[in-house]
């Protein structure tokens, strides 16, 4: 195997991953972006409480339903085409969005935001994949990748609130421009096109109908749940239907002449780990997010912007625990030992902030659980997302890299809707059980609310350690995740990866 790095005075694939970092911060930061601006845009734009989860919702149907189609797109048409295409195309929605002059505009740009966002996520995945091929490098790159991974959501909260109080809610929006213009700028110059070698497999329609469908009545369920209850049909029914999809996806891959995502690519045990380990991780974290928001801004009355700077040192320690592990615990001690760490120090700072009060403040009481959760997103993320895409043939990296994003939507999706749900009734049951209500009683309530949701959020996060620590593979089973690169060739001729993810390429890869 070529073990020879590139040399040091070519700097194309660190600015490749400079576009690639912009592409995936604006598509995660989108996700929260959005929500502090929705007060100020229900008021310009005149719409009722009861249609405004659908600015939201809207974004989140089309793209986890589209993301393997996406990825897939990448595999099909070249890296460098479908990110160019999904920079352009999130660009001009969210152009569209920000000028959106009623509801039903906005909502659908909101949703061709998803769509465009379907091809750029798991296509920047891809590209950095298939880019860093030096161990060491490919480390590196992927902590800082797990690391925007990780502090999207955060960083929207900071700049929702920042561009709402100084400018205009429709600044949420417009900012995609920008950070796609520079993007777009730099995906040109640098990400290089290699043409294909040999035939250009042909798009799995059945399987991309099934899956797409799937996935859109997964988070369609979990989305009604938060409003309608889990007993609406509009509730159980999509989620039961998304069951049986993906049930028939599962049968129909198996026999497909070109199948959309061959099981072997996420039945393979440890790459099964980081997609289960992202999921739950993307699960626990918005209650993060959601509740912590609601806590500093309701009972603590911070401002938007305050609330959002709240957040930078969860941040902070998000990028210090991701550096640190891609570059010296990673190599050293595997997914296997870090990932359950990580799970359980999330586990920990959730319990933390079960205990906050209307009498807390934010150095005591708020800051240290988002700082130990910081650290375990960092631990969690970028070992878990380099090792569900390494050892997978080329050819499959982009659908590959495409179900690292379904997990981590799903699982936000699952996380949304449950919390709020165990939230809301437990601060209905709390104000029932405190009749007649008072002022007082009503903040208990939602301070019990937030308890609650936060004491679920630990049990996600210390069930992800016991499931991480006992499906990764141990480090005897196979060699460090820096000795081999990336596979690129038949799976069935060549001999196991480093973490047991796949077969080991004897050749370096590009990017297609």
């Amino acid at each position: 195997m070529d073990r020879t790095p590139a040399p040091a005075t070519d700097r194309r694939r660190w600015i490749t991953l400079v576009v690639v970092a912009l592409a995936q911060l604006m598509v995660v930061l989108d996700a929260t972006v959005v929500n502090i601006a929705l007060p100020s845009a229900q008021a310009d734009l005149g719409f009722t409480d009861g249609r405004r989860q659908w600015v939201i919702t809207a974004y989140s149907l089309a793209f986890a339903s589209l993301l393997l189609l996406g990825g897939r797109l990448s595999d099909l048409l070249g890296r460098k085409r479908t990110f160019v295409i999904g920079l352009v195309g999130f660009a001009g929605a969210s152009a569209l969005g920000g000028a959106a002059p009623s509801f039903e505009l906005l909502v659908a740009a909101r949703a061709l935001q998803g769509v465009f966002g379907a091809l750029l996520a798991p296509t920047a995945l891809a590209v950095l994949t298939t880019t860093f091929t030096v161990p060491r490098e490919r480390a590196r790159a992927f902590g800082v990748f797990g690391a925007i991974a990780g502090a999207g959501g955060a960083v929207g909260l900071l700049l929702g609130g920042v561009l709402t109080e100084t400018l205009d809610w429709r600044w949420n929006l417009y900012i995609n421009v920008l950070i796609a213009a520079v993007a777009l700028v730099g995906a040109l110059a640098f990400i290089p096109r290699l043409a294909r070698s040999g035939p250009r497999p042909r798009l799995d329609v059945p399987g991309t109908l099934l899956v797409s469908a799937a996935l859109f009545s997964l988070v369609l369920g979990f989305s009604n749940a938060e409003t309608g209850g889990w007993d609406a049909p509009l509730t159980w029914a999509p989620l039961a239907a998304s069951g049986v999809l993906l049930t028939a996806f599962a049968g129909w891959q198996r026999r497909a002449a070109h199948p959309l995502l061959p099981l072997s690519v996420v039945l393979d045990r440890n790459r099964g780990a980081a997609y289960l380990s992202v999921l739950i991780a993307g699960a626990g974290l918005f209650g993060i997010f959601l509740f912590v928001t609601y806590y500093l801004q309701l009972t603590l009355g911070f401002s938007p912007i305050r609330t959002g700077l709240a957040f930078l040192p969860m941040i902070g320690m998000l990028v210090l625990a991701a550096q640190l592990g891609t570059n010296l615990l990673v190599p050293r001690f595997g997914p296997k030992v870090l990932v359950p760490i990580g799970m359980t120090l999330g586990a920990a700072g959730m319990v933390d902030l079960t205990f906050l009060d209307a009498s807390s403040s934010y150095a005591t009481g708020v800051l240290p659980g988002l700082m130990m959760i910081g650290f375990a997103m960092g631990t969690i993320m970028p070992a878990s997302m380099q090792t569900a895409t390494l050892g997978v043939d080329r050819e499959f990296a982009g659908v590959a890299s495409a179900t690292v994003n379904t997990s981590q939507q799903v699982g936000g999706s699952i996380g949304t809707a449950l919390l709020n749900t165990l939230a809301a009734t437990a601060t209905v049951d709390y104000l029932v059980a405190h009749a007649p209500a008072s002022a007082a009683v009503a903040e208990q309530a939602a301070l019990t609310g937030y308890s609650t949701a936060d004491w679920w959020s630990a049990g996600f996060f210390a069930a992800g350690a016991v499931l991480s620590a006992l499906l990764f593979r141990r480090r005897g089973q196979g060699l460090s995740l820096t000795d081999r690169a990336p596979v690129t060739g038949d799976a069935a001729a060549r001999p196991t990866d480093p973490v047991g993810a796949g077969p080991v390429s004897t050749e370096p890869v590009g990017v297609g």
